[in-house]
């Protein structure tokens, strides 16, 4: 007659924290907000707080960290610099147990947020989430997170919505601002608007009188990285693309031309230049200029020139075409300050 015999397990899994444990578990606690409000920073704070003392107020649990990223979305984790943390170091056996105050919390990208709870169960670590009283070991654990990690992706996408609504008005009606450190020669003014920065305006004077004498992009970047003066990234080395850039930017003369690029992807907040997607709205006389309107329109002028002269350089431009894809071939200048300067393509 057949037999059979149970044989019990050595080990048993830990499902909830209130189950008794012969040995501490390793836990760790996770906090984010997606701002730098000061209500944001309270919430901050307070989770910080909060999972500190209640991981520390537990005999049967071993403190590990506290993991933070502060001000950040939570629709990606390749910039949450903390939650990168806390994941590699779960994932290097130092953390049993990850505490975290919600869903959304964690991640508001369901794909982000179902592999990264697969990844850590597999290396045996749990996290729970307390708002929703979800733990990842219990077998409707993926379902639940799945499903509010989804209403939690779609909050997201909403709020993005509604901001980029609200901004794209603003935009419409001719409100301004930009990234000082992306613009050379202005900064931020004691009222909250901008002004120029007298320094740096003597080096944008200098580019742009530069093209008047008849130097190209070109030389005028390597002029500019042989004076040891830092682009407008901070960077030693300045290139063609930079020196163009600020050529061609209307700020300088006083305009201001609107939603130049927009985000196709909320999640991943990629963007791109606005080709005619997008209405785009400019704004003349806006603030004042550093470089005169006339001289801006001569530099301009001289810039079509040039390009034109590039363009029409090369006889075969426009006319290799790769036999495979189709694709134009662009053609690359080898060794350009020397006896073997050659054109290939």
């Amino acid at each position: 007659m057949k037999k059979v015999i149970t044989i019990e397990p050595a080990k048993q899994v830990t499902h909830k924290v209130d189950l008794p444990s012969f040995t501490k578990r390793r836990v760790a606690g996770y906090a984010r907000v997606s701002t730098d409000h000061e209500d944001q920073t309270t919430s901050y704070e307070a989770q910080m707080t909060y999972y500190t003392d209640y991981i520390n107020s537990r005999s049967d649990w071993e403190f590990v960290k506290m993991y933070s990223d502060e001000g950040i979305s939570g629709t990606n984790t390749k910039k949450r610099l903390g939650f990168q943390e806390m994941v590699e170091d779960a994932l290097d056996g130092k953390i049993d147990l990850i505490l975290t105050k919600s869903v959304s919390r964690f991640a508001r990208n369901t794909v982000d947020s179902l592999s990264t709870v697969r990844k850590l169960k597999e290396s045996g670590v749990e996290i729970y989430f307390e708002k929703e009283n979800i733990w990842t070991f219990d077998s409707k654990g993926e379902l639940l997170i799945t499903i509010m990690s989804s209403l939690a992706q779609e909050e997201s996408r909403s709020i993005s919505e509604n901001v980029t609504w609200g901004r794209r008005r603003q935009l419409a009606e001719g409100q301004v601002t930009f990234s000082y450190s992306q613009v050379l020669g202005f900064k931020k003014s004691d009222t909250g608007g901008f002004e120029i920065d007298q320094e740096e305006a003597k080096i944008v004077r200098y580019i742009f009188h530069q093209v008047l004498l008849g130097d190209n992009p070109n030389k005028i970047a390597r002029k500019l990285t042989a004076q040891g003066i830092p682009t407008p990234q901070g960077k030693r080395r300045w290139s063609y693309g930079t020196v163009k850039r600020m050529l061609r930017n209307e700020k300088y003369k006083g305009d201001a031309l609107l939603q130049k690029s927009f985000t196709t992807d909320f999640l991943t907040k990629s963007t791109k230049p606005n080709e005619g997607e997008l209405p785009q709205y400019y704004v003349e006389n806006n603030h004042e200029a550093i470089i005169k309107r006339e001289v801006f329109d001569l530099v301009q002028v001289e810039l079509d020139k040039l390009e034109k002269k590039r363009q029409t350089s090369n006889i075969f431009t426009g006319r290799l075409f790769c036999g495979d894809c189709g694709s134009a071939f662009g053609s690359k200048v080898w060794h350009s300050t020397s006896k073997y300067k050659r054109t290939i393509y």
